[in-house]
């Protein structure tokens, strides 16, 4: 009786409060958020997906590397002019350190890949840009490395495809950035002249004097799902016109009923649509 009076009642059990430190158990990008459903997922399964949402499609951005590998053949780009780098002509405060902190980041010399490669066995020049180097912007070693890589294909005599990924000219470049616009459409002209095949892919986003030049003067202008493709920016062309603007506007969606594009096509079918247009201009047998 004693006993039962003075033994001590137990202790109720309460969830356990996670520590500040318990998000550090789940190692850092083992998870990816989409950012159009809100989903969550395995980041191994969305890149095995292309970087393609299972749950929506929505097309996440892709590293030039990335992209290369998902597209051609294995191990059958070759790199040119790899070795390109930018100086700082106008003598911009902190330019070549953003440079440096651009390359540190990316592994890339500039905002852009150039070389030969083999899609299913047919032999292009390709062009990839990359986003995270200073948003892709075009200044004078980007401009020029378009231009070599169109001459080169023009040597070969092989198609030229390029994937645009840009927010426009570089301003710490000033009107040498603006320059690449002439340079890079004058070469396609004459590559184009001479017979050559020009495929352009635009991916989220291409958008200024990327957009106004060569990004728009393919003979196929294609396009990513949901991609922010224009010149200005919604707000300033809101305020000019003074109107409001359809919510899909500058959409590649929206550019393709526009007829601004040729086809939309998703990243997954991209591979094999461009077979069938390489073969079809190979059994042509183009005159150069």
């Amino acid at each position: 009786m004693l006993k039962d009076i003075f033994t001590k009642p137990k202790k109720k059990k309460y969830a356990t409060i996670p520590s500040e430190n318990a998000k550090n158990d789940v190692p850092e990008g083992i998870m990816t958020k989409c950012p159009n459903c809100k989903k969550i997922m395995y980041t191994k399964e969305i890149r095995k997906n292309e970087k393609v949402c299972i749950h929506c499609g929505f097309h996440h951005t892709m590293t030039s590397p990335e992209r290369i590998k998902s597209l051609v053949d294995p191990e059958s780009f070759v790199e040119i002019n790899e070795d390109m780098t930018s100086l700082n002509p106008l003598n911009f405060p902190d330019y070549m350190e953003k440079i440096e902190k651009d390359r540190q980041k990316t592994g890339l010399n500039e905002a852009i890949m150039t070389g030969t490669a083999l899609i299913n066995g047919h032999k292009v020049v390709l062009v990839v840009m990359d986003s995270r180097f200073r948003m892709g912007s075009m200044g004078s070693v980007v401009g020029e490395k378009i231009s070599r890589a169109i001459a080169h294909a023009e040597k070969l005599s092989v198609p030229f495809l390029i994937f645009t990924a840009s927010g426009g000219a570089r301003m710490q470049e000033g009107v040498l950035s603006l320059m690449q616009m002439a340079k890079t459409s004058t070469a396609l002209k004459k590559f184009s002249t001479a017979g050559g095949l020009i495929i352009s892919i635009m991916t989220h986003p291409t958008t200024g004097g990327v957009s106004a030049s060569f990004a728009s003067l393919g003979d196929y202008n294609f396009a990513e799902p949901g991609a922010l493709i224009g010149f200005a920016g919604r707000r300033i062309i809101e305020q000019t016109i003074r109107e409001k603007l359809p919510d899909d506007f500058q959409k590649s969606e929206f550019l393709l009923e526009h007829g601004q594009l040729d086809a939309v096509i998703p990243r997954n079918e991209l591979r094999d649509r461009l077979t069938t247009i390489l073969a079809i201009h190979e059994q042509e047998d183009i005159s150069w």
